[in-house]
């Protein structure tokens, strides 16, 4: 990562969690230029389902650190 895009991300870092997620929703638009909007409604579809197990504790969510370390795993035992 370039120095300007870690300070981006370090700034991002200390703002509040709904400011982060506007930004993570606005940088992944930009990635996907052709609106879907049958993609969009599955996803919010998506994103409602799985907001509610959470809530209703049919899931439990992993903290994203530990996502990282098991996906580094997984990609060292594939080598």
């Amino acid at each position: 990562m370039t120095r300007p895009a870690k300070q981006i991300v370090n700034a991002a870092i200390k703002l509040a969690e709904s400011d982060r997620l506007q930004i993570v929703e606005e940088l992944l638009a930009s990635l996907q230029p052709d609106t879907d909007t049958d993609g969009d409604a599955a996803w919010a579809a998506e994103v409602q389902r799985r907001s509610r197990e959470i809530k209703e504790g049919i899931v439990r969510p992993i903290p994203w650190a530990e996502v990282k370390a098991q996906a580094r795993k997984r990609v060292r035992g594939r080598r």
